[in-house]
């Protein structure tokens, strides 16, 4: 069964932890400063996904997401502006026109044949966490339970098509518009569990101090791509490929180790000089070390 929260009804029941959740999100004009001065701007759309993209305390958008954006189009010879966006609206805004591109964490899986992508730049896991004492040890146990989601997510579609075998029935499933809520409802005790996509998870419970279990098995491992609208003949996606395939000197992996998972996810660090000059790493793709333990 899906529950359609709205973020407004939801802070009038828990207000200040949904307020501290949505903190530092990606509310002002979310426009960054030209360093390139004349050259044709992208304006990239997004709402706040941490660490992919959200304000740092200069009011300014930081994140891995904007990092790659921002390199990636200067090299193409485009400034970028990074615009908030209504999530729902994506879709509309983006083949409005008024958007140039959907650039934050975007899974591509199942939306092959929506948007002109670029990509895969990255892979990442949806899963699901629960609270640290919660009784829920694999996604079977889910049957019965309550789970909130983004609206239009991955997650949503998993848990509301019946695809997957693995997802009980008899799950309710609480859509939020405001994708940060969903740590705000489950530390509230509203729902019984939360599906993201890992980091995000990991960053929140970093960044708050939250001692949130996520489980071993991921609900999906997908690609994150770039997407424009399928109405758009300028050749961005192309063009943005062809520069994800570009080497960069100035990448370095850094491992986020799970229960079972050793993740290695690419992350730009311009002013990092690397050890061995010669040796150039794509800026396209994430390590993914998957199944193993303390290892690669």
């Amino acid at each position: 069964m899906k529950h359609r929260i709205s973020r407004r009804a939801f802070l009038r029941g828990c207000g200040l932890l949904a307020a501290s959740a949505a903190a530092g999100g990606l509310t002002s004009c979310g426009e960054t400063k030209a360093k390139d001065g004349g050259l044709p701007q992208i304006v990239v759309g997004s709402d706040t996904y941490p660490p992919y993209i959200y304000l740092n305390n200069d009011g300014v958008p930081a994140g891995i997401d904007v990092e790659i954006a921002t390199e990636a189009f200067r090299r193409m010879g485009y400034s970028t502006r990074f615009e908030p966006i209504d999530w729902e609206q994506k879709t509309t805004l983006v083949e409005s026109g008024a958007i140039d591109c959907i650039w934050g964490c975007f899974s591509m899986e199942g939306r092959e044949a929506l948007y002109h992508w670029a990509g895969p730049y990255m892979v990442s896991r949806q899963v699901v966490a629960v609270n640290d004492d919660s009784g829920i040890q694999s996604l079977s146990d889910l049957a019965g339970k309550s789970i909130a989601v983004q609206s239009t997510g991955k997650p949503e579609e998993l848990f509301l098509s019946g695809s997957d075998p693995r997802l009980p029935q008899g799950v309710d499933v609480f859509s939020i518009e405001d994708r940060s809520v969903q740590y705000a409802l489950l530390g509230c005790g509203y729902v019984d569990a939360i599906a993201s996509h890992e980091t995000t998870i990991l960053q929140y419970m970093k960044d708050n101090s939250v001692a949130f279990r996520i489980l071993s098995e991921p609900l999906l491992v997908t690609g994150l791509g770039v997407a424009f609208a399928t109405n758009d003949s300028r050749g961005l996606d192309s063009q943005l490929n062809d520069t994800f395939a570009q080497p960069v000197s100035y990448t370095h992996l850094r491992a986020h180790e799970t229960d079972s998972y050793l993740v290695c996810r690419l992350l730009l660090e311009k002013k990092k000089k690397i050890s061995d000059p010669t040796r150039r790493t794509p800026i396209s793709y994430a390590l993914f070390c998957l199944n193993k333990k303390h290892g690669r």
